[in-house]
């Protein structure tokens, strides 16, 4: 059985997306338990000499300045989550919320946190039998943390709210009584180190990452596709004109399509037919390759921020020090995933402009809208509306979130990052590229039956194939979204990509 070992300091993306998606176990490992136990040690005799510190003998934001007494921490910390627990919308699916579990525990195991190790293992006991909260998507600030979503985890650990079990919805206490954990009950800090981190921002963002670097491979798949089929100058790709620019997503991307086109009768070379290509195939390396650089500075940030300390305070047994300070601040997250929104957005838009041209008849020499009985069929046109449809409301969505702040705590916290917003943004936009791109993999099939589809290079013909197994050449209109539909299917489970890096190499 796969377990993965978690110390707070080395959790990879993959092993993410392998605990949040594949359901692979968790457990603390041994060298992090000591940590845990020295900053749980130390943040009793805090209590127990009755200090003065924020979060632990004192209330919260603007009630900082309240000092509790050791007698009501206790009770702090259960009124904490209970009136913090106050989240709206839809719930996070299951793949999130594991991954926000799981981030959670990876920062508290790095002992900087005061939580009790217990208290940690029941949260790790959860993950292993599949006691997922009910956390909604809508709440949080992105500083101090996600302090509202988290609430609602931390209900459940405590017997209260809901959560999802064998697919069901049902109580908090209910689900902890099926799976056999036994609910805890709070002490001094543990209610503020369960739910002041960037969690649930960072697992949203962490998962569409993964999925934009893929995304991103695919994209120029499609790209060559529709390349052939417009009878693409290759030129554009030649390595010289790339390394004297020197961006390393340009250089990726003109690899790329070398390699995905290496055989391909159907591409041409500089004054054959015409001299220039439209932006939308010439600036091929330019467009994508931008968009690559983004997703891989996200990339950076993101493995940082899920191994990374975002509580406060910081507890610092080993200094005799516990620091209030900002490390739940979402900012670093915040631009990083309005960024990758804005990449992402990108890749759709190059997209359908290229849907466009293998439509348009006044763009290209194929049929109009792909179809040989143009207006007693309508062919692919609606399918470019639909791609354009999607795009426009990326360009809504790529409004950056971490540009507004909303003061709140009665002005004490008077800027915070909208982090979760911008991370589910780009989740939002990434499932609107993921379907432009589907719809170009589609169309672009279409319009090399124009063509000759044994004439597709390498990397394409695998492709066109993997499509056609599942949608056969457009000859008279039948109903389009059944056709997008299964091509979707092909782009979420990462078959077609999967496939050509199977036979022709890992792409970049």
């Amino acid at each position: 059985m796969d377990l993965i070992y978690i110390d707070g300091n080395s959790l990879t993306l993959q092993q993410v997306i392998k605990i949040a998606r594949e359901n692979t176990k968790v457990k603390i490992a041994d060298k992090a338990v000591e940590k845990v136990n020295k900053s749980r040690k130390y943040v009793d005799e805090i209590v127990e000499k009755e200090k003065v510190v924020y979060g632990i003998t004192t209330g919260f934001g603007k009630f900082s300045n309240v000092v509790i007494s050791k007698n009501e921490v206790e009770e702090l910390q259960v009124s904490l989550i209970k009136s913090h627990a106050c989240g709206v919308g839809n719930h996070f699916p299951i793949e999130v919320v594991r991954a926000i579990m799981l981030l959670r525990v990876n920062a508290l195991t790095k002992g900087y946190s005061g939580i009790r190790l217990s208290t940690l293992n029941t949260l790790v006991e959860m993950i292993n039998k599949g006691v997922h909260p009910a956390i909604p998507e809508k709440g949080s600030l992105g500083s101090s943390g996600d302090l509202a979503p988290l609430a609602h985890m931390v209900l459940v650990m405590i017997g209260e709210g809901e959560a999802y079990y064998d697919n069901n919805l049902i109580s908090g206490k209910e689900a902890m009584k099926r799976a056999n954990i036994t609910p805890i009950r709070l002490t001094a800090k543990e209610g503020l180190a369960l739910i002041n981190g960037t969690q649930v921002l960072t697992a949203v963002g962490a998962l569409a990452t993964y999925d934009a670097i893929n995304l991103a491979k695919l994209a120029d798949i499609s790209a060559a596709l529709t390349f052939e089929a417009l009878r693409g100058i290759t030129d554009v790709f030649d390595e010289k004109v790339h390394l004297v620019r020197n961006h390393i997503g340009q250089m990726e991307c003109a690899k790329n399509m070398l390699n995905i086109l290496d055989g391909s009768l159907l591409t041409t070379r500089q004054g054959d037919i015409r001299v220039q290509d439209p932006y939308s195939l010439r600036c091929l390396p330019q467009i994508h390759g931008a968009s690559k650089d983004a997703i891989n500075y996200v990339l950076d940030k993101v493995n940082k921020e899920i191994n990374a300390v975002t509580d406060n305070p910081v507890v610092f047994p080993d200094e005799d020090e516990v620091i209030s300070c900002g490390n739940f601040h979402g900012q670093p997250m915040a631009l990083s995933f309005d960024f990758l929104g804005i990449a992402l957005a990108e890749l759709a838009n190059s997209a359908e402009r290229r849907i466009e041209r293998l439509v348009n008849p006044s763009l290209s020499e194929l049929p109009a809208f792909l179809t040989e009985k143009g207006g007693l069929n309508s062919g692919f046109m609606i399918a470019q509306y639909t791609a354009a449809s999607l795009v426009s409301e990326n360009k809504v969505l790529a409004h950056p979130a971490s540009v507004d702040s909303i003061p709140s705590s009665g002005n004490q916290e008077d800027h915070v990052s909208m982090g979760s917003i911008a991370a589910r943004k780009a989740r939002d936009i990434l499932y609107n590229t993921t379907r432009v791109i589907a719809i170009e993999l589609l169309t672009a099939s279409q319009a090399v039956e124009f063509t000759d589809p044994n004439k597709l290079g390498q990397g394409t013909k695998i492709a066109y194939n993997i499509v056609r197994e599942d949608v056969k050449k457009l000859l008279e209109d039948r109903i389009m979204y059944v056709d997008i539909e299964k091509v979707i299917k092909l782009v979420d489970n990462n078959k077609i990509l999967n496939e050509v890096e199977n036979i022709i190499g890992e792409l970049l």
